[in-house]
């Protein structure tokens, strides 16, 4: 297949920037930023593979692993297991693998969950207590929006499959280099959504044939090295690739009103509540519009898309 070369525009890179400023400048424009110079505490320095294993020592972790790079949770390319954390952590480190689940190659990414995935969030503090007086969270918002922290290490090469979530976060690069390719909520038609994620996998090299609309989707792309912070604002679409064995911290905080969001969800990543009365509403006027000939249904379901437009979208989508 062809490679295209596909040019993308660079996050935009703040030093130093203060809670106060990101309030007031850098939040109200829903773009994602990379900030820089932010104090996270001494995890940036201890976070060591040899620390790591022994902070935490032999509690068992459920881990991904997959015999490819690219990992696929439409199709599931990828298995579950359970190992000891300090031999996980030493084994994601690793290139070549003497003990291995699928091939001698395979990547691991460890994303953390709550004690009970239906009842409970993952919050560093809880899951990994000792790592976590290790961090300082930048809290660029009110105590009462956080909703989670996710614990994530991946091996070097994985690359995780395109999606968006409902909530702001911030991704905390505290060990490795990671590079991280976003998509607008407004080039959504192009990205072959199913569900919250894209079917796309390979954004550095789509099949232009399958995916012919991809080509539309504006790129914004941006490397973050140990102790960067990248803003994602929620809806946006991302796509991470660690091209170092990493350490991260997602941090999710709720941008909506509490009684906006789903309380069942404990990821983070189901629609908003009107959002999803709002799509079953749209299934049943299909539903609906299947009693007309095709002649008639095609004609109103412009009408229908015509009607959306012109009072749901905005002019002023930057």
């Amino acid at each position: 297949m062809e490679r295209r070369e596909r040019r993308a525009e660079a996050v935009e890179r703040l030093d130093g920037v203060t809670r106060e400023r990101f309030l007031r400048d850098i939040y109200p424009r829903r773009k994602p930023v990379v900030l820089t110079g932010l104090e996270l505490g001494t995890c940036t320095t201890k976070w060591t593979i040899d620390y790591l294993s022994q902070a935490e020592g032999s509690k068992e972790v459920k881990i991904h692993v997959s015999a490819v790079p690219q990992m696929d949770f439409l199709s599931k390319n990828f298995v579950y297991r359970t190992l000891p954390f300090d031999s996980f952590v030493q084994r994601a480190a690793e290139v070549k693998h003497k003990e291995y689940f699928l091939t001698e190659d395979e990547k691991y990414y460890l994303r953390s969950v709550g004690e009970d995935v239906r009842k409970d969030i993952a919050d560093i503090r809880k899951q990994f207590p000792t790592l976590a007086e290790d961090v300082h969270i930048p809290e660029y918002f009110e105590k009462e929006q956080f909703f989670s922290s996710v614990f994530r290490i991946s091996s070097a090469g994985l690359q995780l499959w395109t999606h968006y979530d409902v909530m702001d976060n911030f991704l905390i690069q505290v060990t490795g280099r990671k590079r991280v390719v976003l998509y607008s909520p407004r080039d959504a038609p192009y990205l072959y959504l199913s569900g919250t994620k894209s079917e796309v996998l390979d954004v550095d090299n789509p099949d232009m044939e399958k995916y012919p609309l991809f080509v539309k989707a504006k790129r914004y792309e941006c490397v973050l090295e140990a102790g960067d912070v990248l803003f994602i604002p929620a809806l946006w679409f991302h796509n991470v690739i660690s091209e170092e064995f990493g350490v991260a911290l997602n941090v999710f905080w709720k941008h909506l009103p509490a009684e906006s969001y789903d309380k069942t969800d404990t990821y983070g990543n189901k629609d908003p509540m009107a959002a999803s009365r709002a799509i079953q509403i749209l299934d049943r006027a299909l539903k609906t519009l299947e009693e007309l000939p095709e002649e008639y249904r095609d004609f109103y379901a412009r009408r229908m898309v015509l009607r959306i437009q012109e009072k749901a979208y905005r002019n002023d989508y930057g």
